[in-house]
């Protein structure tokens, strides 16, 4: 079923049933991409593909997802574009509007992909940014409930900073009847602005500490990310320091409940923010959550592509 926005920007965009349509093509088209009864219903279309940050999983999981569906991508780095210095974003969603039946951007200013998507005439996706990481919460939700059955009452412990995929997953906290618990140090968390624009009053579905027992005692869901994001390298051993008793590791595992389950967004610092017997571990579903990056972001172009004729 085509969702009524244009675009993916922002989990906070969409309702509660439009993320749970997409979860649930997803998982439908995985099963038919497995039996091989997955129909290429975009045959003709091209995606485009703007990288500023490089990629494993987002570039070959859109590029496979087009494939599968039956079209074309085209891989662009800042080189060919420039985006805000050789040419303006706005006459580069125009041109390429008139190229290419969408666009999928991984950049670091939020603002860039806010204006793709406002003067675009095709659909723009957020592939990530330095605020947010959409469809990687997307992979997270979809993996849980295939583990789980469903996402009722699901409490994530996120282990680390409070970064784009934190203030993801806040956002689905706002839309979904889930809870997130931060544990992270001081300082290190998410903005207060931000916090309030995205729940706008809701009370209970987002919680801080600064304690990783505390955060991890009624988690359904351990989830911890690597400490320095890409454009923060220069704080790297500062902030080794100031997470060091964060690390998602054995015993800290012991504290959550029997049933809790590990995710990592990838790539992982095996050492520093997970240890490899946590992320090797039965527990681990983080290889089946990596998988899933392709098929909700398959989901996500059969659902604001237009089939037929067309760019």
């Amino acid at each position: 079923m085509p969702l009524k926005q244009k675009d993916f920007v922002s989990i906070a965009d969409y309702t509660a049933a439009e993320v749970g349509e997409i979860i649930d093509l997803a998982i439908a088209q995985k099963a038919e991409l497995m039996s091989g009864r997955l129909e290429p219903t975009l045959k003709g279309k091209t995606l485009g593909c703007i990288f500023h940050k490089p990629s494993l999983r987002t570039r070959v999981s859109f590029e496979v997802a087009m494939h599968q569906l039956g079209g074309d991508s085209l891989y662009l780095t800042d080189q060919e574009i420039g985006i805000g210095s050789r040419e303006a974003p706005q006459d580069v969603a125009r041109v390429l509007s008139r190229y290419v039946s969408a666009i999928m951007i991984r950049t670091f200013d939020h603002s860039v992909v806010e204006t793709l998507a406002r003067f675009a005439t095709i659909p723009v996706i957020n592939g990530l940014t330095d605020l947010l990481h959409p469809c990687q919460v997307l992979a997270d939700l979809m993996t849980i409930q295939e583990h789980r059955g469903n996402l009722d009452n699901l409490t994530v412990a996120f282990i680390g900073d409070g970064n784009n995929v934190a203030r993801s997953w806040i956002n689905a906290a706002a839309k979904l009847s889930l809870r997130v618990v931060l544990g992270c140090p001081p300082g290190f968390g998410v903005e207060k602005e931000f916090v309030d624009r995205a729940l706008d009053g809701s009370s209970g579905r987002y919680t801080e500490v600064n304690d990783p027992v505390e955060a991890v005692k009624e988690a359904d869901v351990l989830y911890t990310d690597v400490w320095a994001s890409m454009g923060q390298e220069s704080e790297a051993e500062k902030r080794k320091k100031a997470f060091a008793p964060f690390q998602l590791n054995s015993s800290l595992v012991a504290k959550a409940p029997d049933h809790a389950v590990v995710l990592h967004c990838l790539p992982a610092h095996r050492g520093e923010e997970i240890t490899d017997d946590v992320i090797e571990s039965q527990r681990s579903l983080v290889f089946d959550e990596a998988e899933n990056r392709l098929h909700v972001q398959r989901a996500l172009l059969s659902s604001l592509v237009p089939s037929g004729g067309g760019n």
